[in-house]
This record gives C-alpha cells, structure tokens and sequence, in this order.
C-alpha cells in the first residue's frame, strides 16, 4: 500500500512539474486570430418583433371571439 501511494505521489508531482514547464511554451506559441466583430443588420430584430405581433394578434383575436 505504501508503495502504490509513493508511486502515485511520484507520477503526481511529475504530471505536476510537466505542466508548469509545458504549459507556458505552449500559450506563447502560436496564437488564434481574434473573432470577427459581430455584423447585424436588424433583420433578425424585426422578424422577432413580427413574430410577437403576430402572437399578440393571435392571442386577442383568440379572446375577443
């Protein structure tokens, strides 16, 4: 038992120690471009305006008959 516990605390600190020295390598490597800006032209907006409409009308014409 102790040695399954000291061969695991080994690997542990080795994972460990690699991490610290891989880790910084790999963020300064290379680099993603940034995302493009995000382009709307309103399109979406109005169509989700008109599906409301449409559900208030819906809804009142539902009620008033």
């Amino acid at each position: 038992m102790v040695v399954c516990r000291a061969s695991f605390n080994f690997f542990a600190i080795v994972a460990i120690v690699y991490a610290m020295i891989s880790l910084p390598i790999m963020a300064h490597g290379e680099s993603t471009a940034p995302a493009p800006a995000p382009t709307s032209d309103g399109t979406s907006i109005d169509q989700g305006i008109g599906y409301v409409l449409k559900l208030v009308a819906l809804t009142l014409t539902y009620l008033i008959h």
